[in-house]
C-alpha cells in the first residue's frame, strides 16, 4: 500500500492538507476496500487519517525514537487498522484505528528500547508507558503531605495504583533506570583493566566434573554391557530397540516386524529388565540400582 512518504518532514506536511472524511464517504470507502479489494479506496482513507497517526506518533518522542521511525510505525498500525475493519459494526474508522496505531508504536518503542527486550505484556506495557509519570505524582502528593517515601513504598504503591505484581514493578524500575553498556567496557579507566565480561560466572561444566560425568558414564557402560550379556539375541533385540536408540521403537512395530503381538513384546521386555537386574544384583550389587 504506497504512503506518500519522501522525507520526514514532507510526510506531516501532505497528510494536514489530505481531506477530511465525512461519515458516509468513510463507510463506502471500507465497503469497497473491505467486499472489492479497491486499493484506490484504501489509499485515499490511509491518506485520510494519516494526521490522526502522526499525532499518536508524535506522543512518544520522548522516548527517544526518531520522529521518523515513530511515523512508520504509526502508518503501519493505521494500516493493519484498515485491512481489519469491519464498517458493519457502526463505528467510525478513527476510532478504531487509533487503537491499533497506539499499539503499533508502543510495539516499536519497547523493542528498541534496550538491547534486552523489555516484555509485551499488558502489565509491562501498562508499567513502561505510565511508571514514572505516576510515580511523579505519588512522590507530589507525598511532598505536598510532609512524608518521604523510599524507593520500596514508592514501588508499591505503583504497583497498587496501575494493578500489577510488585516483582513486575521492580524488575521495571531497574530496566528504566539504567541503560545498555557494552561488556568489553572495562571496569576502570586503567589500560589493563579488567572487561565486565570477565566478572560473568562460567556456566560451562568445570575440570572436576567433567571427570566425575565421564567416570559415571563409563561405568554405566559396563554394567549394561554385562546386564545385556545375560539375554538372549530376541531380548537384546528388543532391549536396543525400545530403550537404546535416539527414537524409540513401539510395541507395536517390533510386534508387526517379529510376528507377535504387542502384548508379547511387553513380556519379552519386562523378561529381559527382571533377568539384567538379577544378573547385576549377583554380580555387581552396586550397580542393581541403575535399573530399578
Amino acid at each position: 500500500m504506497p504512503l506518500d512518504v519522501q522525507s520526514e518532514n514532507f510526510l506531516p506536511r501532505t497528510a494536514m492538507k489530505a481531506e477530511m472524511l465525512d461519515a458516509e464517504t468513510e463507510l463506502k470507502l471500507a465497503y469497497a476496500w473491505r467486499d472489492e479489494r479497491c486499493e484506490k479506496s484504501l489509499h485515499r482513507l490511509i491518506n485520510a487519517y494519516m494526521r490522526l497517526a502522526i499525532s499518536q506518533a508524535a506522543k512518544f518522542k520522548r522516548y527517544g525514537a526518531p520522529m521518523g521511525d515513530l511515523i512508520q510505525e504509526a502508518g503501519l498500525g493505521l494500516m493493519k487498522a484498515a485491512d481489519k475493519f469491519d464498517p458493519d459494526r457502526g463505528v467510525r474508522f478513527s476510532t478504531y484505528a487509533v487503537w491499533w496505531i497506539k499499539a503499533s508504536v508502543q510495539e516499536y518503542v519497547m523493542r528498541n528500547w534496550s538491547m534486552v527486550r523489555t516484555g509485551s505484556t499488558s502489565p509491562q506495557k501498562s508499567l513502561f508507558f505510565n511508571m514514572r509519570r505516576v510515580q511523579a505524582r505519588l512522590e507530589r502528593d507525598a511532598s505536598n503531605d510532609g512524608e518521604a517515601l523510599d524507593r520500596h513504598q514508592i514501588q508499591q504503591l505503583i504497583a497498587q495504583d496501575l494493578g500489577v505484581p510488585l516483582h513486575d514493578v521492580v524488575m521495571m524500575d531497574g530496566r528504566l533506570s539504567g541503560s545498555d553498556f557494552s561488556l568489553n567496557a572495562t571496569q576502570s579507566s586503567e589500560d589493563e583493566g579488567r572487561e565486565w565480561i570477565d566478572t560473568l560466572e562460567d556456566e560451562n561444566a568445570q575440570g572436576a566434573t567433567c571427570v566425575e560425568v565421564d567416570h559415571d558414564q563409563a561405568a554405566l557402560r559396563d554394567w549394561l554391557l554385562q546386564a545385556m550379556a545375560c539375554l538372549s539375541d530376541r531380548e537384546q533385540y528388543i532391549i536396543r530397540e525400545r530403550k537404546l536408540i535416539e527414537a524409540p521403537r513401539t510395541l507395536e512395530s517390533l510386534g508387526t516386524e517379529m510376528g507377535l503381538s504387542k502384548e508379547r513384546i511387553r513380556q519379552v521386555e519386562a523378561a529381559a529388565f527382571r533377568k539384567m537386574r538379577a544378573t547385576l544384583d549377583e554380580e555387581m550389587p552396586e550397580a542393581g540400582a541403575f535399573f530399578h
